[in-house]
Order: structure tokens, then sequence, then C-alpha cells
């Protein structure tokens, strides 16, 4: 059958609506499947190489049978988008080694400091300075979690330098993510494509640097038994792939403090489960308080953003994915 290749779509408030959700949800979901995932299997690098694995090839295999139209792989693109991959496996590993000794709704509370710093990384990689209602949100946001961060401090060194740490990747990749979207011209499946692609040689050398290998293997092997390992697993993969393109696509789509401001109001959710599911916490009123400003300052800037959106024509977007009819 026929594929088809669209360009210059517009960007419709639908659009930056349905990418921001879907990136909420699949986020979400995420948290929790690696947190169930690393309870069990302790080797974030090794999970990570796999589900990096699992997404490149899943996209060349639908490039090859026409379901995308994603191009091939260009030299000059992949090392132009080397630093993209490198700081997002660095969040990514951060990440997860954090979810091993900081639970659920401290690790939300860490990660939503992120659009704080998207938008100091913004002012210095010369996007200029947002309106004062973005910025007073974005602080307000950043202040509940703080907030919240201090009724429920179950400390764990290592755990909250992890976290730190991920939260300064992750501010890195996506207002990259944002520049070569906009610049190059690339699709979100494509930047997905040359991320996981790259990312295998940089995670198979820190397997072999942290001694992961062969253990991580071993114990696969050992694990591949047990149903509900193997479902959790398969879930990881699945959504990371569905977590990678909804992400991309927000931040090509909105921008990389729009994607990171989501992450925020998705963690509300994610915290209130996580203060019963995996392991749970105990519920303090510091807690429901700093969720409480965190929240409005979240909603605060959603309308502000709403607001800039309507008072600017819609924004054309390239993208080179078809699917099959």
């Amino acid at each position: 059958m026929d594929t088809r290749m669209e360009t210059d779509i517009s960007v419709t408030p639908y659009l930056s609506l349905s990418a921001a959700f879907s990136y909420g949800i699949a986020s979400m979901a995420m948290v929790f499947i690696n947190k169930a995932v690393v309870m069990q299997y302790p080797h974030s690098m090794t999970l990570l190489s796999l589900q990096q694995l699992a997404t490149a090839l899943l996209i060349h295999f639908g490039r090859v049978m026409g379901y995308t139209r994603a191009k091939g792989l260009n030299m000059a693109t992949a090392k132009k988008l080397i630093l993209v991959s490198l700081f997002y496996n660095a969040n990514v590993a951060f990440a997860l080694a954090s979810l091993k000794g900081v639970n659920i709704p401290m690790y939300i509370a860490i990660k939503r400091l992120t659009p704080l710093a998207v938008l100091i990384a913004g002012c210095f990689s010369g996007k200029g300075i947002p309106s004062t209602q973005v910025t007073l949100s974005v602080i307000l946001t950043a202040a509940g979690v703080l907030i919240a961060a201090l009724g429920d401090f179950s400390f764990d060194l290592f755990g909250y330098i992890m976290a730190f740490t991920s939260v300064f990747f992750q501010t890195m990749y996506l207002v990259l993510v944002e520049k070569s979207g906009a610049e190059d011209g690339l699709s979100s499946v494509e930047i997905m494509f040359y991320n996981s692609l790259l990312s295998l040689p940089f995670l198979l050398a820190l397997i072999l640097v942290t001694g992961e290998f062969p253990d991580s293997i071993s114990l696969l092997f050992a694990k591949s038994f047990s149903l509900y390992f193997l479902v959790t697993l398969v879930l990881s993969l699945v959504m990371g792939i569905i977590l990678n393109y909804t992400m991309f696509l927000c931040t090509i789509v909105n921008s990389a403090l729009t994607t990171t401001i989501v992450g925020v109001l998705k963690g509300v959710g994610s915290t209130t489960l996580g203060f019963f599911v995996l392991g749970g916490v105990q519920v303090r009123a510091l807690n429901v308080t700093g969720l409480v400003i965190n929240t409005a300052g979240g909603l605060w800037y959603s309308y502000a953003k709403y607001q800039q959106k309507k008072a600017k024509p819609p924004k054309l977007m390239v993208d080179l994915e078809a699917h099959r009819k």
C-alpha cells in the first residue's frame, strides 16, 4: 500500500494538548514500572540498554516495512545528536540509580525542580527571559516541591545525589532536543532512532566499567523463569519506547519548558499513588501543602502559556512521519 509524507503540519492547540497529555500519562506509568523492575533487577545500565535496543530495532523494522518514512542513518545528523544521546542516557541512568534508594514521592519531588533549571538554561542559551507569569509560576511550582519534600525526607545520600544529577542532565537534553527539532527539521521518531542507536556504545561501555557484566546477564536469565518479572520487563521495554516518542514529540511541538511542566503536573498523581504502592511512605500535612502549591503553580503556568499561544499565529512543524493507510 502507498504511504504519504506530510510536511508543514500546523501545530494546533489540540495537537499541543494531545502531545503533552500523552507524555504525562506515559511518564507517570514509567516511574512505577521502572521502580517495580529495579526492585527485582538492580542492574540499571543493562535495563536501559535493553530499552534502547528495543527502540532502535522497532523503528528500523518499521522503516523497512514501510510503517514510517523516517530517514535512514546520516552520519552528519548523528554527529549533531551525540550530545543529545549522551545527556539523555545520563539522565535515565542516574534516575534509575536514584530509584534504588529514594521512594517515589521524593524522587518525583526532586525531578520537579527540572522546569526551573530549564528556564534558567533557556535564558543562557539565548531564548530570552520568559514572561512574568511564566517565571513566577515555575518558581511557585519549585517552591511547592521544596515544601513537600521537607515534610517527608527519608534521607538517602546516594539516592539524592543521583536524582539531582539526573535533573541536570534532563535539563540539558531537553534544551538540545528542542533546538534539534526546530533547526534540523527532525521528527520525533527520527530523534528517537538516533538517540537509541547512539546510546548503545555508551551504555555497553558503562556496563563494563560499572561491573554489571556478567552478573546482569546471569541474573536476567535466572529471573526469566518468573512471570511477574517478565511482564514488568516487557512493560518497561514497551513503555520506554512510548515515553521516548511522546517526550520528543511534546518537546518539538511545544517546548522544553512545557515538557518539564507536564512532568511536574503528572507528578501530583504519581506522588499520591507513591504514598501507597511499591513500599509507600507516611502522609504528612507538609507534603499535602507543598503539593497544593505545586499544582497551583502548574495550573498558573498552563494558563500563562495558553494566553501566549492565543496571541501568536500557529507555528508550522515539519513532520516526516507517515503511517500505512
